[in-house]
């Protein structure tokens, strides 16, 4: 496969590390391992912990039926191990979706987040053709601000105790990119 180009079929894009995929049955162990830790649930908004069997099989039934959702799975090329997961909860009637992700703890600082959202942009901006991707994170979540910025999302303000996670009202970080700067960017 050419790193970049996605085959709907497959529902696959690749880069230099990483396969993006559609989720599988198969791949239940691991979504429960990885996303069972409570960092990772503490840096997200919507992934509960504790985080059940149950839970990813809802999922998996959630993204086969809501075709506003894309979803990927995120696997080292080397090693086929399964380290995370991102996508785009997609709004088509403006041209835009949300992107979501999240690494598992034994990946945190190797770079994965900021290679997997790179093609996740790609893929909105040149497959899907969307106008518009935007982002969030609790405010103090550095690392997650860090990798909105490092794939050009321009910082649009704070949204003031936007969420209540785990009985506690979070500011939110609001981030966004326009096609036509994410074309300029790649210049």
């Amino acid at each position: 496969m050419v790193p970049g180009k996605a085959t709907m079929a497959t529902r696959q894009l690749q880069t230099e590390r990483l396969i993006l995929r559609g989720y599988k049955r198969s791949d239940i162990p691991s979504i429960v391992r990885l996303i069972g830790a409570r960092e990772v649930a503490a840096t997200t908004l919507r992934i509960p912990h504790p985080y059940t069997e149950k839970d990813a099989r809802a999922l998996l039934a959630m993204i086969a039926k809501d075709k506003t959702l894309t979803r990927f799975g995120i696997f080292l090329c080397e090693t086929g191990e399964h380290c995370g997961g991102i996508g785009l909860n997609l709004e088509l009637d403006h041209d835009r979706a949300e992107l979501g992700y999240w690494i598992g703890v034994p990946y945190w600082g190797r770079g994965i987040a900021t290679e997997a959202a790179q093609e996740i942009l790609r893929y909105g901006f040149e497959t899907m053709g969307l106008h518009r991707i935007f982002s969030n994170c609790f405010a103090g979540n550095t690392a997650s601000q860090r990798v909105l910025e490092k794939i050009g999302m321009k910082y649009e303000g704070r949204s003031r105790q936007h969420i209540k996670k785990w009985g506690e009202y979070k500011d939110l970080e609001n981030y966004g990119l326009l096609a036509d700067e994410w074309k300029a960017g790649r210049l």
